[in-house]
C-alpha cells in the first residue's frame, strides 16, 4: 500500500486473541512468569509492520469506566464473563512491550475504543488517509467505505484478510451504510443488545430489503406479512431503536490527538532487547538484534588466513608459546564429540585475526598433514602456563583428547561466562552472544552445509570459505572473552567462575568420554515385560469403555470419560477441544472411577517404555559399546547440572518402573563394580547452616532424624511417640518448605485441607523461626539488590521481586527463598567432582554419571576400598558447613543395587 496509511488497531480484542490462543498451553518463563498475551501482540505486531509497513499507527484500548452504552443500557456486555485474572495479571507487561515498540497507544476514559477507533478512522479518511482497521469485530463493518477497510485475523499462520466495501456485501448481503439498521434488528448475544426478539439475519435482510432502512421497517410494521414477525417488530420498536443506539460507533469525539501525532516512530531498542529477555522471546530477540546488526557497518578490518604449509604452523606455535594465550575451535563432521572426525582447528590471538588450519576437506591437495600438525600443536595445547579460551570447550577437549591431546589450563569458556552473568536466559550459544553484545550478525553454519536431513558434512566445505566461518568463531569468541570478563570481575562471579565452573569443564568432558554401560540384552526382555503390561492396560480400558478406540486421541477419549461414563468433567480447555484430559484432571477422576488411574498408568508405562527401555539401547555407541550422555553445565538457573542426549536425570526414582530402568545400568566388565555416593538431606542440611535455626542445628548435630525431629516439634509429642504418618507429613513439609510452598501448594502435596495445611505450615515456623526469617531476609535482600546468591557467590537475578502482577511476584519470592540453597547443593557437588576428580584420575576407576546430589562410579574392585575412602571423606568435607555433612554409599552389580 502506497502513500499515507493508518492502522488502527483494537488492541483489547488482541489481549483477548493472544491470551486465548495459549490457553491450553500457556507460555510460562522460567520466572513463573505467564507470558501468553505479550507474546501473541508482539507476534501478532511484528508480522503486521513486516507485511505492511504502515506510516501511521496507534493501538486503542479499552478502560475500566462505564462508557454512555452502560448508561444508556445497564445490561449493555453484562452477559460477557469478567477477564480472567491471569490474563489481567498480563496486561502491564503487555503494556510495557507496546511502550517499548514506540507505537502509540489511545484509551479515553469512559468512553469505548470502538469509538475512539471509529472517530480517528473518520477523521483520518477526510484527509485523505488509507485506513485499515485490524480487528475481528464485525461491527466494524458499518465504517467501511472507500478509504477505510478492515483487517480481519485469520487462523494462526494465513494473512489478515482484507475487508472492504464488496467482502461486506459478500459476507452479510447488504453493503455497509446498512449494517446498523441490520445490527439493531437483529441484536449481538456477544454485546447483550437485544435487537427484535425471534428476527435474525435472514429475516433482517428481508426486512431491509423490502423496506430499505430500520425507521422504514418500524414505521411499516403493520405491512409486514406475518402475523407473528408482525407482532415482534410492533411490539420492540423501542428495543429496536435502543438496539441502534448501540450499535452505532460514533465518528466525532472530541479526541486530544491529531492524525500526524500516530507516526509510525523506531523502536526503543534497549528496552525492548531488555524485555525480550526477560520474557525469554529468544526468538524476537534474534530478529531484533538482527536488525540491528544489519543497519551496523564494522569498519575495522578483519585478517583471517589460512594456515597453507607447516612452516607457517610452526610459526603459529611460535606466536602462541610468546602470547601465553590464544582462543581454540575445532571443526568437526558430527556434533557428537565420540563419533567426530577433526576437519581444521583454528586458532586467534587477538580480536580481528586468526588462523584456520585445515585438516580433513575433501580438498585433499591442500590439507596439512593430520598426524604433523597435531604433533606441533600438542606441546602448546597441553601447556598448563599457557591459557586456552573458547565456546564450548568442553567439546574441543573431547574431540582433541580422542587424537591423543588434553587441553591444559583450560582458562574461559565464553558460554560459561555468558552463563554465570545471566543464568535465567534460555541461549548461550556464539551467535546469539555476539548479537548481544558485540551487534555482530555471525554466518549461520547452515549457510555452508544446509540444514536437515540434506546436511552436509563440514569437510565438503570449501577451504576459503571454511576459513572465514571457523575463524569468525575463534575472532568472536575472544571478543566476547574480553567484553565479558569485567563483568564477571565486577560481579564477584571470579572465584566461583575459577575455581568451580572452569575446572568442572575436564571433569564433565572426561566423565562423558567414559561413558556407562547398559546392559542391552535386559533392556530387550525388560521391554517385552512391560509390553506386556501396557498390553493388559489396554485390555481393561477397552473393557471398562465397552468398545474399542484410539486411547492416544483426546477428543476420542474425551467421549468415552464424559459422555459414555458420564464422569464430571474438569478444566475445560476451550470450546473445540472441550474438557482437559490431562494428568491433573485424571488423578481427580480416578476417585470416582478405576478407568482414569488405569490411563494414568498407561501414559506413566508407555512413555518410560520408549524415553528409556528401548530409546536407550539404540543410543549406545557402537565405537565404546556405552551410552554417552552430555552434561550441560548452562541450562538450569540455581546452577544444577543438567543431562541430555540421553537425559538420565529424569529417570524416575521412587517407582518400581523407574527401578528397573536403573537396573539396567551396569559395570564395563566382571573386574568391576558400581560404588553410588548420595548426599543425605543436602539441602536441608544447607537450610540449616543458612538459617541458623537452633533446633534444626541441634537436630542435625546430635545426628537425629530430622524428619522425626519436625514431626515432634510441629504435633507436639515426644520423639519416642512420632507415627510413621506424622514422619510422613513432616518429611512432605521440610522438604515443601524449601520451596516456599503456600498452603494450598502443600494440600496438593500430603492428605491435608488447605486449612490444615496452613496450620501446619504456621507452626512449623513458629517451632523453626530462624527458618521463617530466613526465608524473609531472602525475599527483602532479593528486592533491595534484585538478586540472591549461594554459599559460593553465585548469582541469580530476580528483577521481578519488586513486580506489581502478584503471579509474578509470589514466584520470585519462592525463587528468592529456594536459590540459595539449591544453588549451594549444587556448587557443594561440584566442588566434590573436582576434587574426586583430581584424587582419581590416575586410578582404573572412573566416574561415571552425576544425578542431582548422586554420584556414580565405575570402580575396579581391586580399588574398590580406597575409592570409598576418597569418595566419602572428600564429599563430606569438600565445604564447611555447621552441621556434619553425610553421604550415603552403596555397591552394586548394578546402578539399583547401590541406592
Amino acid at each position: 500500500m502506497s502513500g499515507k496509511q493508518l492502522f488502527l488497531i483494537d488492541g483489547s480484542a488482541l489481549a483477548y486473541r493472544s491470551y486465548f490462543a495459549f490457553i491450553r498451553n500457556p507460555l510460562i518463563n522460567s520466572r513463573g512468569e505467564n507470558t501468553s498475551v505479550s507474546f501473541g501482540v508482539v507476534n501478532s505486531l511484528f508480522s503486521l509492520l513486516n507485511q505492511h509497513d504502515p506510516s501511521h499507527i496507534a493501538i486503542v484500548f479499552d478502560t475500566r469506566e462505564p462508557t454512555h452504552r452502560h448508561k444508556k443500557y445497564p445490561e449493555y456486555k453484562s452477559t460477557r464473563a469478567k477477564m480472567p485474572d491471569d490474563m489481567a495479571d498480563q496486561l502491564p507487561r503487555m503494556r510495557e512491550v507496546v511502550e517499548a515498540l514506540n507505537l502509540p497507544m489511545i484509551e479515553k476514559a469512559g468512553v469505548e475504543a470502538d469509538d475512539v477507533i471509529g472517530t480517528l478512522a473518520k477523521r483520518a479518511a477526510a484527509e485523505n488517509y488509507q485506513v485499515l482497521i485490524v480487528t475481528s469485530d464485525k461491527d466494524f463493518n458499518q465504517l467501511v467505505d472507500d478509504n477505510i477497510k478492515i483487517l480481519r485475523p485469520q487462523k494462526a499462520g494465513a494473512d489478515l484478510e482484507i475487508i472492504d466495501r464488496d467482502k461486506v456485501v459478500d459476507i452479510l448481503g447488504i453493503p455497509p451504510e446498512k449494517v446498523i439498521d441490520f445490527m439493531a434488528l437483529t441484536g449481538d448475544t456477544s454485546d447483550n443488545i437485544p435487537g427484535i426478539p425471534g428476527v435474525g439475519p435472514k429475516t433482517a435482510l428481508k426486512l431491509l430489503e423490502q423496506f430499505g432502512s430500520l425507521e422504514e421497517v418500524l414505521a411499516n410494521a403493520d405491512k409486514i406479512s406475518g402475523k407473528s414477525l408482525k407482532q415482534k417488530v410492533s411490539e420492540n420498536k423501542d428495543k429496536a431503536r435502543l438496539s441502534k443506539d448501540l450499535v452505532t460507533i460514533l465518528t466525532d469525539l472530541d479526541l486530544d490527538y491529531d492524525i500526524k501525532d500516530l507516526v509510525r516512530s523506531d523502536f526503543d531498542t534497549e528496552r525492548l532487547k531488555e524485555l525480550f529477555e526477560k520474557l525469554e522471546f529468544t526468538r524476537f530477540l534474534q530478529e531484533l538484534l538482527k536488525d540491528q546488526a544489519d543497519q551496523k557497518v564494522d569498519e575495522h578490518e578483519i585478517n583471517y588466513q589460512t594456515v597453507d604449509s607447516l612452516d607457517k604452523v610452526r610459526e603459529l606455535v611460535k606466536q602462541v608459546k610468546e602470547s601465553k594465550s590464544f582462543c581454540l575451535d575445532t571443526e568437526t563432521t558430527s556434533l557428537t564429540p565420540i563419533d567426530s572426525k577433526l576437519v581444521g582447528i583454528s586458532i586467534s590471538l587477538e580480536e580481528y585475526s586468526g588462523y584456520y588450519l585445515p585438516l580433513g576437506h575433501d580438498e585433499e591437495d591442500r590439507n596439512l598433514n593430520y598426524d604433523e600438525v597435531l604433533e606441533l600443536l600438542k606441546p602448546v595445547f597441553e601447556d598448563d602456563k599457557i591459557k586456552k579460551i573458547g565456546q564450548n570447550l568442553k567439546y574441543d577437549y573431547q574431540v582433541l583428547a580422542s587424537y591423543g591431546i588434553y587441553l591444559k589450563d583450560i582458562d574461559a569458556d565464553t558460554m560459561i561466562m555468558s552463563y554465570l552473568i545471566n543464568p535465567s536466559a534460555r541461549q548461550h550459544n556464539l551467535g546469539k552472544l555476539a548479537l548481544e553484545h558485540l551487534d555482530y550478525k555471525m554466518q549461520p553454519i547452515t549457510d555452508l552445509i544446509g540444514s536437515g536431513k540434506k546436511q552436509k558434512s563440514f569437510s565438503v566445505v570449501p577451504i576459503d570459505k571454511a576459513t572465514f566461518y571457523a575463524v569468525e568463531d575463534v575472532d568472536i569468541a575472544l571478543r566476547l572473552y574480553n567484553r565479558l570478563l569485567p563483568t564477571i570481575k565486577k560481579s564477584g562471579l571470579e572465584k566461583l567462575f575459577y575455581e568451580i565452573e572452569m575446572p568442572l569443564v575436564e571433569v564433565l568432558a572426561e566423565m562423558e568420554s567414559a561413558g556407562v554401560k547398559i546392559d542391552i540384552e535386559y533392556m530387550k526382555n525388560l521391554s517385552t515385560q512391560i509390553g506386556g503390561q501396557i498390553d493388559e492396560m489396554v485390555r481393561r480400558i477397552f473393557e471398562y469403555a465397552g468398545y474399542k478406540f484410539n486411547i492416544n486421541s483426546t477428543q476420542q477419549l474425551q467421549k468415552v470419560l464424559f459422555e459414555d461414563l458420564a464422569l464430571k468433567p474438569g478444566r475445560k480447555t476451550t470450546k473445540k477441544t472441550g474438557y482437559s484430559t490431562d494428568m491433573q484432571t485424571l488423578e481427580e477422576l480416578a476417585k470416582e472411577h478405576p478407568l482414569p488411574k488405569i490411563l494414568l498408568e498407561y501414559r506413566m508405562m508407555t512413555k518410560l517404555r520408549s524415553t528409556y527401555i528401548d530409546a536407550l539401547p539404540k543410543l549406545v555407541s557402537e565405537a565404546t559399546g556405552r551410552l554417552h550422555t552430555s552434561f550441560n553445565q548452562t541450562i538450569t538457573a540455581t546452577g544444577r547440572l543438567s543431562s541430555s542426549d540421553p537425559n538420565l536425570q529424569n529417570i524416575p526414582v521412587r517407582t518400581e518402573e523407574g527401578a528397573k530402568i536403573r537396573k539396567g545400568f551396569v559395570p564395563r566388565d566382571d573386574q568391576h563394580v558400581l560404588l553410588g555416593a548420595d548426599y543425605s538431606q543436602v539441602e536441608l542440611r544447607i537450610l540449616a547452616h543458612l538459617s541458623k535455626d537452633e533446633k534444626m542445628l541441634e537436630a542435625f548435630q546430635q545426628g537425629e532424624d530430622i524428619h522425626s525431629r519436625t514431626a515432634s516439634e510441629v504435633y507436639g509429642v515426644p520423639l519416642d511417640e512420632v507415627t510413621p504418618e506424622m514422619r510422613r507429613m513432616a518429611k512432605t513439609a521440610n522438604f515443601a518448605v524449601i520451596y516456599g510452598v503456600s498452603a494450598y501448594g502443600l494440600s496438593m502435596q500430603s492428605d491435608m485441607s488447605v486449612a490444615e495445611s496452613k496450620q501446619f505450615i504456621d507452626t512449623y515456623y513458629a517451632r523453626y523461626p530462624g527458618i521463617r526469617e530466613f526465608m524473609d531476609n531472602a525475599i527483602e535482600k532479593a528486592g533491595k539488590d534484585g538478586y540472591v546468591t549461594t554459599l559460593f557467590g553465585r548469582r541469580r537475578h530476580i528483577p521481578e521481586i519488586n513486580s506489581k502482577n502478584r503471579q509474578v511476584r509470589q514466584f520470585a519470592e519462592r525463587t528468592a527463598m529456594n536459590t540459595p540453597i539449591q544453588g549451594t547443593a549444587a556448587d557443594m557437588i561440584k566442588v566434590a567432582m573436582i576434587e574426586i576428580y583430581g584424587k582419581i584420575n590416575k586410578l582404573r576407576s572412573k566416574m561415571i554419571l552425576q544425578v542431582h546430589d548422586e554420584l556414580i562410579f565405575d570402580v575396579h574392585k581391586d580399588e574398590l576400598e580406597q575409592m570409598k575412602d576418597i569418595v566419602r571423606s572428600t564429599m563430606e568435607t569438600s565445604v564447611d558447613l555447621d552441621v556434619p555433612v553425610k553421604v550415603d554409599m552403596g555397591i552394586g552389580s548394578n546402578w539399583l543395587e547401590c541406592k
